[in-house]
């Protein structure tokens, strides 16, 4: 695939930091933890790719604003474009040993997602994309998964953990989706489970409570791979609204239908 000089820049930061997120990996027993909330733990491992990524995107984009993950809102002189950066996405997993973790970054030009990287060091799998140029997975094209009925579908689903509220809206949404699908996974990492609705290998995807970094890159490769993705309203503000829902046409559409059910009486 022919790369644009800001993909190939982006690709290139994620790729820096992966390498740095891979070392930490093999020694993932030995990082300093802090805790930054209930469930929700920051490794410098964390801290230490994100400034990897700040550094490459501030010296190739100086103008470029920034909305990262621990620094928050960076404001450049160009208020036309925006980095998204997630450094790490899935640090729980990351700190467990669990290889399903990524890089992800996304461009944003007058508010608009025009470009996305998702980079698993682990896997060395890397999901590029920019607006009209189609979805990649280490130069193969992607494209979604062509089931058209849930009961053949294996939906992925974000699970809100200690700290996070929601649980027992989640349980409800889980109830009516176990009864209608082959199988339901859940990741640890939104942009790896979005990643993995662009590629086909799950059907769809849903998640309420994110932030813009955790999906930003994604949305765009699942468009960019033919599919469709709205926030929980059936609405398009999904950075805003932090819900998802994502699958090919018809997949998302009855996705979307069946997590709004109205939970029956018993």
């Amino acid at each position: 695939m022919a790369r644009s000089a800001l993909l190939n820049v982006m690709v290139q930061a994620a790729m820096k930091a992966g390498r740095s997120l891979s070392r930490d990996f093999g020694e993932v027993q030995n990082l300093q933890v802090s805790m930054k909330g209930p469930g929700d733990y920051v490794s410098q491992a964390d801290r230490k790719a994100e400034d990897i990524v700040f550094a490459e995107l501030s010296k190739a984009r100086p103008g470029y604003g920034f909305l990262m993950e621990e620094r928050g809102v960076v404001a450049g002189d160009d208020s036309q474009h925006r980095w998204i950066v997630d450094p790490l996405d899935g640090t729980t997993n990351f700190l467990h040993g669990i290889p399903l973790f990524a890089v992800s970054i996304a461009l944003e030009r007058q508010g608009q997602i025009v470009a996305g990287v998702i980079y698993n060091p682990a896997m060395d799998e890397l999901y590029t994309t920019e607006r009209g140029g189609g979805a990649f997975l280490n130069d193969r094209r992607l494209r979604v998964a062509g089931r058209t009925k849930l009961v053949d579908a294996v939906i992925g689903c974000g699970v809100p953990h200690l700290g996070r509220g929601q649980h027992g809206n989640f349980l409800i949404e889980l109830r009516h989706v176990m009864a209608e699908v082959s199988g339901v996974r859940r990741l640890g990492s939104a942009s790896l489970d979005l990643a993995y609705v662009a590629a086909g290998r799950m059907d769809g995807f849903w998640e309420i409570g994110l932030s813009a970094w955790d999906i930003a890159a994604g949305l765009l490769l699942i468009r960019e791979a033919g599919g469709f993705v709205s926030d929980m309203d059936g609405g398009q503000d999904m950075l805003d609204h932090g819900s998802v829902v994502a699958g090919n046409e018809i997949i998302q559409r009855a996705l979307l239908k069946t997590v709004k059910k109205p939970l029956a009486p018993r």
